[in-house]
């Protein structure tokens, strides 16, 4: 019997295997201020404990594996935050930069990932567990079929790396896709050269016809064009990378 039931409205998948728990946790490149989102049976949290001198704060929003942690880790007493992470505001949980680790819920995935953009000044590392296609496409780089919206967007503020592949069978219940680690660290650029919400836009329009060329999959914005615009309007959007956006998104007329 499972110390905590998986709730299938949560996106709960348990990870079981300890050897792959210690690979995830053995990922983090920073590891002194460390948030943990939806520690579940506390699997990473066990590892993350043995760390020397981290400060260890959980947010988990189920509240049966709030129980269970309070009961299982005595040094977590204080340091486990009963709350949505969706919901919660990260202002003020560490002095300094942190670094956020976990076996993310599937289905609240890639929002994790915009609200750790929100956040980009603080988080400094990322190491998660996404459904393998979501994987592959965040760490995707121009030219591959698999780079698209979310790895322009993430890529302009983080370097992001494909760790290794999970399979199914060491989750309770096992999901129905294979699973994988990636890292996001965060890179030098503070703030785009360039306005970045009209960047969100540029972006998402490009791709939602990512089959045309951007003349036309563009033709709803208007552009200033120059040579350097016209040579890469006869281009798709997968072809282009971070700093080609910003430079399209410089010449949108205003």
């Amino acid at each position: 019997m499972y110390p905590v039931r998986a709730k299938k409205h949560l996106g709960q998948h348990f990870l079981m295997d300890d050897n792959i728990a210690r690979k995830i946790v053995t990922s983090l490149q920073e590891n002194k201020n460390v948030l943990e989102i939806g520690p579940g049976t506390g699997i990473l949290t066990n590892h993350l404990l043995q760390i020397p001198n981290i400060n260890l704060k959980v947010v988990e929003i189920d509240k049966e594996s709030v129980d269970y942690l309070t009961q299982q880790f005595s040094a977590l007493a204080e340091k486990i935050i009963s709350a949505d992470f969706l919901r919660y505001d990260l202002k003020g949980l560490f002095d300094d930069n942190f670094s956020v680790i976990g076996n993310f819920p599937y289905n609240i995935s890639t929002q994790i990932l915009f609200k750790v953009l929100e956040y980009r000044d603080q988080v400094n590392e990322v190491v998660g567990m996404f459904q393998k296609e979501v994987a592959v496409r965040i760490a995707s780089k121009p030219g591959n079929k698999d780079y698209g919206i979310l790895s322009v967007l993430l890529q302009a503020f983080y370097d992001i790396e494909y760790l290794f592949t999970v399979n199914e069978s060491v989750f309770v219940p096992p999901p129905k896709v294979k699973s994988a680690i990636i890292r996001l660290l965060r890179n030098d650029v503070k703030n785009l050269d360039c306005d970045e919400k009209l960047f969100v836009t540029v972006v998402k329009t490009a791709f939602n016809q990512r089959r045309k060329t951007l003349r036309n999959a563009l033709s709803s914005i208007q552009f200033d064009t120059n040579e350097e615009i016209t040579l890469l309007f006869t281009k798709r959007a997968e072809q282009l990378g971070v700093a080609e956006f910003v430079f399209i998104t410089q010449h949108v007329k205003h």
